[in-house]
């Protein structure tokens, strides 16, 4: 059974991580349902988004690959401080530091209090609302290259919040970009650029930690979740980038409010357990 419901969470991992609804808070509803009712952990979660993680590096190889070269080229003054891919390069890491400082500072809070499912369904709404919001006020002329370095502290700020479940790291911090007037598709790819540190970081993080203490879900059971993960969350990525050239988010605020609120029910009329 245990490698049925890994399959599963993997394949919800790689549908949910990309899209705006949170997939942190996903594979701990689902957890749920289970036989037994467990949480599949936070571990569980940080090490099945290296695979979703790993689709982002493939969908996105070619400026990855520009971005790191220009930015050790312009390191070793071979280009300008200034040149584009380079002032990118250090924008994610400035964008990252926020994450990671607090991921250690909060660890404890977050494997554990932060996962409640009372919080997830608070966090569901809220963030969903506000995504709502910032889609509607937001200005949407800045484009990627206007990122400063404050915005990408206040980016890398609003991705830390994903280290609630039922935020979302996308929808964290694409909400930010509107607020700061970014044109969709710009908030969504620095988004999931800046991504890329934190994910890996806190995956590799936990799988080293997982080695000797593995938690409700072996490391092979995890290891087919993480792989499913990544072949789905190819797909969702070029689905994702495509729909936000073209619509708003609203199906994903309807969507994140509705799950929110019948999470709230569930939990009130005492047919699942919120730890």
């Amino acid at each position: 059974m245990h490698f049925l419901e890994a399959i599963i969470l993997g394949l919800v991992q790689g549908l949910t991580e990309f899209l705006p609804i949170s997939s942190s808070a996903h594979l701990r509803i689902l957890g749920t349902f289970f036989p037994g009712a467990e949480d599949p952990g936070a571990a569980f979660t940080a090490i099945t988004q290296i695979g979703t993680e790993a689709a982002v590096v493939v969908f996105f190889w070619r400026d990855i690959v520009r971005i790191v070269g220009h930015w050790f080229r312009a390191l070793f003054g071979r280009i300008p401080r200034n040149d584009p891919d380079a002032r990118m390069g250090w924008l994610i890491i400035i964008g990252s530091i926020p994450i990671v400082v607090l991921g250690l500072l909060f660890q404890d809070q977050i494997e554990t209090t932060l996962r409640s499912l009372w919080i997830v369904a608070g966090m569901l709404i809220f963030f969903g609302v506000l995504l709502g919001i910032a889609d509607q006020v937001g200005a949407k002329k800045r484009r990627l290259q206007d990122i400063t370095v404050p915005h990408g502290i206040v980016y890398g700020l609003a991705q830390s919040l994903a280290l609630i479940p039922g935020v979302s790291r996308s929808g964290g911090t694409i909400t930010a970009g509107l607020f700061m007037g970014y044109e969709r598709a710009a908030a969504a790819r620095y988004a999931f650029l800046l991504a890329i540190p934190a994910v890996f970081g806190s995956g590799f993080y936990q799988l080293y930690k997982s080695w000797d203490e593995p938690g409700v879900y072996s490391l092979s059971e995890t290891a087919v979740a993480t792989g499913i993960a990544f072949i789905v969350a190819l797909g969702v990525i070029a689905f994702f980038m495509s729909w936000i050239s073209k619509h708003s988010f609203l199906p994903f605020v309807i969507y994140r409010v509705a799950l929110g609120s019948t999470l709230l029910v569930l939990l009130s009329a005492g047919v699942i357990d919120a730890r």
